[in-house]
């Protein structure tokens, strides 16, 4: 059985965004925290991990938010890993408002063991593997799921962005939460674009809310990276659909990371999905394909 860590934070004003919701990649951030957390408790500190050459790069996160939290909650998380492989761990977290049951997300994410002065990836030693499962290390892995591919983009809008100081992090890249940060921006200059600015949703009592992200990291941007988002949807359903994004440098063309998001169409006083309004769908036609995101081979 695998080491369970806990870790709980109260939630400021400034991790709250225009909703008065805890904003979507500040989750990340709560999530690396515990995970750093738990890591030392087993007696793998970032500071052991530097000694050893080594360290953590995420690869894969899925999470899917439940209910929102708000300034003022205390969000308690749970994390623990859920198995090893030659090169790669997969970590759970669930998240929940203190003194309550109901969960508020949940998620994954894969990491890879990255050898610092090769940056490659490295082999996870044995003792690190049992440090973390005491009681044994479970006989199979976790099966994966594949990533799933975008479908191609019908008429997507681009955004472009210079990788700034504030958005790295202690290991020289941009910070896997600041993705989110990214993704987010272009997203509402997508819907302002065709006609659904964030103001006129507030007025009318609705906005878009995420229900759930998978987030593919590729490559490392750097400081100074010119970077190209580009978004589009699919899956649209009666209040909900799937918004793509791309994350792209523009010096070599190459693709950095690739995200999908589930966004839901949302009445702010009751909280509950709704149907899109009325020429909302026909708005957004030009941002719309019909072919479906598809299980990307391994």
């Amino acid at each position: 059985m695998s080491l369970v860590h806990s870790r709980s934070f109260r939630v400021r004003h400034y991790e709250c965004d225009a909703f008065g919701h805890v904003n979507n990649a500040n989750y990340l951030r709560y999530m690396q925290e515990a995970a750093f957390d738990a890591a030392a408790a087993a007696g793998y500190s970032l500071e052991r991990h530097a000694a050893m050459g080594h360290v953590w790069h995420a690869r894969e996160t899925q999470i899917e938010y439940l209910q929102p939290l708000r300034y003022g909650d205390t969000v308690e998380i749970r994390t623990w890993v859920v198995d090893f492989r030659r090169i790669r761990s997969r970590r759970a977290y669930e998240l929940r408002n203190a003194g309550e049951d109901e969960l508020v997300a949940r998620a994954t994410t894969d990491w890879v063991y990255i050898d610092r002065a090769r940056s490659r990836p490295a082999a996870i030693p044995h003792a690190l593997v049992h440090a973390f499962f005491p009681e044994g290390v479970p006989a199979e892995a976790t099966p994966r799921e594949p990533f799933r591919s975008s479908p191609p983009p019908p008429s997507p809008v681009k955004v472009r962005r210079r990788v700034t100081w504030q958005d790295i992090d202690p290991e020289g890249h941009v910070n896997n939460a600041v993705y989110l940060t990214y993704v987010e921006d272009c997203g509402f200059q997508a819907v302002a674009a065709h006609g659904w600015p964030v103001k006129r949703m507030i007025e009318g009592g609705h906005a878009i809310l995420t229900r759930r992200h998978e987030i593919e990291y590729l490559q490392p941007a750097v400081l100074d990276d010119e970077l190209e988002i580009a978004t589009w949807l699919s899956e649209v359903r009666r209040a909900s659909a799937l918004r793509h994004y791309t994350v792209t440098r523009l010096e070599d063309g190459a693709l950095l990371a690739q995200i999908n998001t589930l966004g839901v169409w949302v009445n702010l006083e009751t909280g509950l999905p709704e149907r899109f309004p009325p020429g909302m769908l026909a708005d957004f036609g030009p941002l719309i394909t019909q072919q479906a995101p598809s299980p990307k081979p391994d």
